[in-house]
């Protein structure tokens, strides 16, 4: 009976020994992760980067979205690849990044632009590479007009940083969620970085053509298309900035649209405030 009581209470003391030495396990891949995205983003490829980080908190931001190395992450409209260059090198050994650009096909665009943007998906990978040093064959590059049902359910996490502004304003909105849409997993998850207008700004000043969006308009047109708001930060919010030039965001740096007139008070001001929301897509 002795024996048979000292066994026992050696299984349990086995049994809870399992969880904890997993809950290590974890702990130490989460501390892999952040040194992995902090040696990344103190990388000298990002020398003229770094001044923006203070707006723009990319290390708070992918926490929060929950991004992980292991991930398959579509960075949304990777324009001069400011997020390219923390998440493509952050994703390249153990995930995969996917740089996802809008079909310009129907968009009010030049001829020679949308003829430009045919090649994007061909070129991009090579520029990723000129950008971080590692082999293009990492990383893929679609639009959304080129997502093919062999692709659809493969995307952990798609990134849409500081563009939504622009599917409004282009009417475009409805095709490239619905093609975003196709990619993500079941379980899979949108972050939305964007420039936001007051909550009582009249939708006439904040439609997208001066940069700005309300929270509600883009919670509303989120879950018009199949998600769910699964939590907002105040990580990238900037409590001076007014949200009411006549020249719009653009007004605030990087841009100084307005000039030298008033520069030094919008450098003071700083970038936009934005809105950091969390959606999942549901069945």
């Amino acid at each position: 009976m002795k024996n048979l009581l000292m066994a026992t209470a050696s299984i349990a003391m086995l049994g809870m020994a399992v969880p904890a030495a997993a809950e290590h396990h974890k702990k130490d891949g989460m501390e892999m992760a952040d040194a992995s995205l902090h040696a990344i983003l103190a990388h000298e490829r990002r020398a003229k980067d770094k001044a923006r980080d203070v707006y723009r908190h990319p290390s708070e931001t992918l926490k929060f979205f929950g991004v992980k190395p292991t991930y398959t992450v579509a960075e949304y409209a990777p324009g001069g690849g400011w997020y390219t260059k923390v998440l493509a090198p952050y994703l390249a050994e153990k995930g995969q990044y996917i740089g996802v650009n809008y079909n310009v096909d129907p968009l009010p665009f030049p001829e020679d632009r949308k003829v430009e943007m045919a090649k994007w998906s061909a070129t991009f990978p090579a520029k990723i590479a000129e950008m971080t040093g590692l082999s293009a064959d990492k990383f893929k590059a679609l639009r959304t007009n080129e997502v093919t049902d062999e692709m659809a359910g493969t995307v952990d996490f798609i990134f849409i940083p500081r563009m939504m502004h622009n599917l409004m304003r282009w009417n475009a909105t409805d095709n490239e969620i619905k093609a975003l849409r196709k990619l993500l997993k079941e379980d899979g998850t949108i972050g939305i970085v964007q420039h936001r207008a007051k909550d009582d700004a009249p939708f006439g000043y904040a439609n997208g053509g001066r940069g700005y969006l309300r929270t509600d308009t883009v919670v509303n047109i989120m879950e018009t298309h199949g998600f769910e708001l699964v939590k907002q930060s105040e990580i990238n919010a900037n409590p001076a900035d007014t949200a009411n030039y006549p020249k719009g965001v653009w007004t605030l740096p990087p841009r100084f649209a307005e000039g030298d007139v008033d520069k030094a008070k919008y450098a003071a001001i700083g970038e936009s405030d934005r809105m950091t929301l969390l959606f999942k897509k549901l069945p």
